[in-house]
């Protein structure tokens, strides 16, 4: 998934796939449109070392999508599915935690009876109908950001929260690779050869 900068919100994201690691990406359809946080990218906390002067280094609250290669994770949404370890969201029941003071930061949790979390209450999120982790590596130390999901968008003139947003039939596709050992690269055009070697030939 790729913007035209580090301050935008609009973004493209194109499927790859292969058979193996020492075989070609092979692209699957054309590059789609999405949207990422409404203040753009920053750098997550993994890839500090590879901001330049002048870009934003992920921290909690910031209204920005970390840039970076993260695994895809778990589905989640409304529904239930068959696919495995698809998480069921429920009103008051599924709490992402976003407290850097918690233990269970950057973890989504169903509180005890009596209990209180400090986080977003995604089954109350209608966006979150349908969704994939992004398994995203936080560092409460650093507030350096949490709950990062590939999710429904509202539109294509929509930024998120640090999320990824798609329209629904795209990510109800999407969720088909979780699982599957599918990975998700978020990144600024202007970095992409930073990352020489490890991305799909092709990428602009």
């Amino acid at each position: 998934m790729t913007a035209d900068t580090m301050e935008t919100a609009r973004a493209r994201i194109r499927l790859f796939e292969r058979s193996g690691p020492s075989v070609a990406w092979q692209p699957i359809g054309r590059a789609e449109p999405a949207v990422v946080g409404e203040n753009g990218l920053a750098w997550g906390d993994t890839f500090r070392g590879m901001a330049k002067a002048g870009e934003a280094v992920k921290t909690e609250g910031d209204r920005r999508t970390p840039a970076g290669i993260y695994r895809i994770g778990r589905s989640f949404g409304a529904a239930p599915s068959a696919r495995p370890g698809h998480l069921v969201l429920r009103p008051g029941r599924s709490i992402c935690v976003d407290d850097p003071a918690s233990p269970a930061y950057n973890t989504i949790l169903s509180p005890a009876p009596g209990a209180t979390l400090r986080g977003e209450d995604m089954g109350a999120e209608r966006l979150y109908r349908r969704g994939l982790v992004i398994d995203y590596p936080s560092d409460a130390g650093r507030r350096a950001g949490s709950c990062i999901f590939l999710h429904v968008w509202r539109g294509p003139a929509n930024g998120t929260a640090g999320c990824v947003a798609l329209p629904e039939p795209r990510v109800a596709a999407l969720q088909e690779l979780s699982g599957r050992g599918a990975v998700i690269a978020i990144l600024p055009k202007r970095a992409l050869d930073r990352f020489e070697g490890c991305l799909p030939d092709g990428i602009r």
